[in-house]
């Protein structure tokens, strides 16, 4: 009975919803704090008026004038959806190529539906139509409520004799109209990757793009943040945050036009990716997540880390455990041994999780360098002869869970996959496929080659039922694209078809493997996106452990991505990728900030250390629901050039909290570090626990209790301030 009483309401309010808006001309999206505001005009254009903080009275806007152009009286009234035609003459978000020739698209209000989903969210889809053509247009939005995002996609379908040619087609368009404009984008390389990037707008166009097709954010990434006069702050001023759910090619264009509007486009990149859509089918973009803060792109983290945990990761609500990753620490070159004795060593200092990575395949041609058998996904007999069952065993007898690494999207030149069906390799006709990492790519646009990825991971989990975690890898990106599969006519098609494919091959893994834990891995970050992210648990950031440079890379990661999903592992030292020496316990207070894991052999831990590392993996344990599940402060940033950074995760009750700190330079004999804390509720008393001390504590007030507002009013310092010192306080309720 309540059952059917919830239906009966989700039902009224969709029809009530929808009535109210049609009377009105107003359509508005809303989420608790945040309302974005469309009109319907006198000659039914859907203007975008508004995106930002809540508010009652919107009628206003159905009698808002705008300056009108000089020559015909039409307004500057920026359109919800505007399509290359008429007077538009910037980056459209649409262009049409129509079965007769005519290159312009006009598109009016038809109708619109509001639904309630559930009690946390609202679709709301405002359809659109040429008034010439039959051609339409739905523009369909996710309000999450709770969370304040707001997730838009588009479709397009037509009823035209033959094909019409989409030559682009965004997820979504924003104008913001204010005295400047900022972009926060990010840049890097393997090992280097979400190195931020802050700069003025000026008129004009900055575009950030790949074109890469697979690992599309190793280089740029598809998440930005813009702040309206001035640039982002923590906690004050107006800052949206955009992030496009697409693991394919994609364009974000920033375009100030002569008015000094900022239009903002996402979504797909146009780039030779021209799609035929044939009569009746429907065309669909990507989600393109927004949200919205004016104080401060802190509570735009927040709003994104809450989402994520309810909507965007796998298991949002698991608390993830603590790895051993055997990669740094055996490389290719081990035996059954050898991942025993790991094993053996794992279990001995609090490991919950033991990951077999790369190298533990292929009989014909044995994987004992990256230069063979991708594809060849059977054990190695000579490495392993009792399997891989045993090892899991093994694992699971210890008192750890197991997993193992994959490539399935990937095939060597050099394997028995590659003899077989060489029409699954993605070439462009007759020129040489490009290797890379001695690799080729298999062309997921096939629904054969899926069916082989889906069979591949079924056949990998089946080789022991103690098998609970699988790391999936990609390690290249598109060069000289094209496919057997497609036809001739279609071969623009491909980009858009690989990532469609990819995504099916995911769902269909999840329906067969629901409790799988999966780390979305591609050369580090390459694949860190909300796109693929919410078919996996967690992300690895990057390849490079070195800490200091992990410090640099999360904190950008975690402006969108959350610490509970942020794979962060502590290794040896000088680190494999930089040659840098760090002390443990500086690694440790690093990796901590995240889902901690370690990349390393551990008999290389001597002497102090092997305590040492058994207690700050008791230590993240303590603190893990606070990192995980809790809220994220920033306190001082490292891109700021002052050699300090700092944060702290408090949970959502404000009970309790954690704190970090580090010094990342020489700061002299004179200088210490001082801050104000965020977040912790001002009536609470609070005791300040120091955690992973090595030597004599660095906060005077160890083990005191201070008030909540004394902590956020007056601050504390510390006295670190040599290169790699830092300092982690366990914030507790009294």
């Amino acid at each position: 009975m309540k059952a059917l009483l919830l239906t009966v309401a989700l039902l009224l309010g969709c029809i009530t919803a929808s009535s109210q808006d049609k009377d009105t001309g107003i359509i508005t999206v809303s989420t608790n704090d945040l309302s974005m505001v469309f009109s319907i005009s006198a000659d039914k254009k859907v203007v975008y008026n508004y995106f930002g903080d809540k508010f009652q009275h919107v009628s206003p806007f159905l009698n808002k004038k705008y300056k009108e152009q000089p020559d015909n009286g039409i307004g500057y009234a920026p359109v919800i959806y505007p399509a290359y035609g008429g007077r538009f003459f910037l980056n459209p978000a649409l262009k049409l190529t129509h079965n007769d020739g005519v290159q312009t698209t006009e598109l009016i209000y038809a109708d619109h539906q509001v639904k309630n989903i559930d009690n946390n969210r609202t679709e709301t889809v405002i359809r659109l139509k040429d008034p010439l053509y039959p051609v339409f247009v739905n523009l369909n939005f996710t309000a999450y409520r709770k969370e304040n995002v707001i997730c838009q996609s588009v479709s397009i379908s037509h009823q035209e004799k033959n094909k019409l040619a989409v030559e682009n087609i965004a997820s979504a368009y924003l104008p913001l109209h204010a005295d400047s404009y900022y972009l926060t984008h990010f840049h890097g390389a393997w090992a280097s990757e979400m190195q931020l990037v802050e700069e003025k707008l000026t008129p004009g166009v900055k575009r950030v793009e790949s074109k890469k097709g697979v690992r599309t954010t190793q280089s740029e990434n598809s998440s930005f943040l813009l702040s309206l006069n001035g640039p982002a702050n923590e906690d004050r001023g107006e800052v949206y945050a955009g992030s496009l759910a697409w693991s394919g090619n994609y364009l974000s264009s920033f375009e100030i036009d002569e008015c000094g509007l900022l239009h903002v486009m996402s979504g797909m990149n146009d780039f030779a990716s021209t799609y035929n859509l044939e009569p009746g089918k429907t065309l669909q973009t990507p989600e393109m997540v927004w949200t919205y803060s004016s104080t401060g792109k802190g509570q735009v983290s927040r709003n994104l880390h809450d989402w994520s945990r309810n909507y965007a990761l796998a298991h949002g609500d698991w608390e993830l455990p603590v790895v051993l990753n055997s990669w740094e620490g055996a490389y290719f070159d081990f035996s059954e041994k050898t991942i025993t004795d790991m094993i053996d060593d794992a279990a001995a200092f609090g490991v919950e999780m033991f990951v077999l990575d790369d190298g533990w395949f292929g009989n014909k041609y044995p994987r004992n360098s990256d230069k063979v058998s991708l594809g060849d996904w059977q054990v190695n007999k000579k490495k392993l002869p009792r399997g891989i069952d045993y090892l899991a065993k093994y694992a699971v007898d210890k008192g750890l869970k197991f997993g193992i690494w994959i490539e399935p999207e990937m095939v060597s030149p050099k394997s028995e996959l590659a003899e077989k069906h060489p029409e699954w390799i993605v070439k462009s006709g007759k020129r040489d496929i490009i290797p890379m990492r001695n690799q080729w790519l298999l062309d997921l646009s096939n629904p054969a080659v899926q069916d082989f990825v889906v069979k591949t991971f079924d056949e990998v989990v089946a080789l022991s039922p103690h098998i609970s975690y699988i790391k999936w890898d990609a390690n290249r990106h598109v060069d000289n694209f094209g496919s057997d599969y497609l036809s001739k006519e279609n071969q623009t098609h491909f980009w858009i078809e690989y990532t469609k494919g990819l995504y099916s091959a995911y769902e269909r893994i999840r329906e067969n493997h629901p409790d799988i834990m999966i780390q979305l891995c591609s050369s580090g970050g390459g694949r860190l996106d909300f796109g693929a992210l919410k078919y996996h648990d967690e992300f690895w950031a990057s390849d490079n452990t070195n800490s200091l440079d992990r410090i640099f890379i999360q904190y950008s990661t975690n402006l969108f991505f959350p610490a509970k999903a942020t794979a962060a592992h502590v290794s040896t030292t000088p680190n494999h990728q930089t040659g840098m020496m760090a002390p443990l316990k500086f690694r440790f207070d690093v990796a901590m900030t995240g889902r901690l894991g370690m990349e390393l052999q551990p008999k290389d831990l001597t002497g102090d250390e092997l305590p040492f590392a058994e207690e700050a993996v008791k230590n993240y344990k303590r603190i893990r629901p606070i990192v995980q599940m809790g809220d994220l402060y920033r306190l001082k940033s490292p891109y700021d050039g002052n050699g300090w950074a700092s944060h702290m995760y408090i949970s959502k009750d404000k009970k309790e909290s954690v704190f970090f700190a580090y010094s990342l330079k020489y700061h002299g004999r004179t200088t210490f570090f001082e801050t104000k804390l965020k977040g912790l509720d001002p009536a609470k008393m609070y005791k300040v626990t120091e955690l992973n001390k090595a030597g004599n504590s660095t906060f005077y007030g160890d083990g005191q209790v201070f008030p909540g507002d004394y902590l956020m009013k007056a601050g504390i310092s510390l006295t670190i301030g040599n290169t790699y010192e830092s300092t982690v306080l366990l914030i507790t309720e009294q």
